[in-house]
């Protein structure tokens, strides 16, 4: 019987990369899965408190072992921004079309244009908690090019590739971003287990 897992997630793009990463080896539950329809406020400064609170707050509400993940674009040119206020740094509405008009705008003339996607994902396992960490490293785009993906992802080209996240696809994306290494990180450690 595969082990079960909850995903502090209710994003079903997230949830369907981390199920193809991770594969037939643990059976990922989404929030919905366990009944879980509340809002987790992320309220933490940094990406690893915001993971840390979706896991603690899943943990002591439904006892679940539980991993949840936040990540965040990162361009150097301004500061680290948008950071842990990726999702919403248009707004709350978590548009991506007025995110990504917004850091193009924010980024016109600039010749600097290097940025890094980082998610870190948060398990609670047996009692104790951990840490895994995914990076990868490129450039904004001064306009959008691809339609897949979410997000960033038709204004991030990484490092080494002449297309954006949008235009190289899921199954790319889904070996090379920095959710797929931090999501390796934690598979690897949970084998161990």
């Amino acid at each position: 019987m595969k082990r079960k897992l909850v995903f502090a997630t209710n994003n079903n793009h997230k949830l369907e990369e981390v199920r193809e990463v991770v594969g037939n080896s643990f059976e990922i539950l989404s929030l919905k899965d366990i009944g879980c329809f509340e809002d987790i406020e992320e309220t933490g400064e940094t990406l690893e408190e915001n993971a840390l609170i979706k896991v603690r707050h899943v943990k002591e509400k439904y006892g679940y072992d539980c991993f949840g993940d936040d990540t965040g674009l990162e361009v150097d040119a301004l500061g680290g921004a948008p950071g842990v206020y990726s999702a919403r740094y248009a707004g709350e509405g978590h548009d991506a079309k007025a995110n990504m008009k917004k850091l193009l705008a924010a980024l016109d003339g600039v010749a600097d244009r290097k940025a890094h996607f980082r998610s870190v994902i948060a398990l609670i396992m047996e009692g104790k908690e951990y840490l895994f960490e995914g990076r990868i490293d490129g450039d904004i785009l001064t306009e959008e090019h691809g339609s897949a993906g979410f997000g960033y992802d038709p204004v991030f080209r990484p490092d080494g590739y002449t297309r954006t996240f949008a235009e190289l696809g899921m199954e790319v994306k889904n070996d090379i971003s920095h959710r797929a290494l931090a999501v390796k990180k934690l598979c690897d450690f949970l084998r161990e287990k």
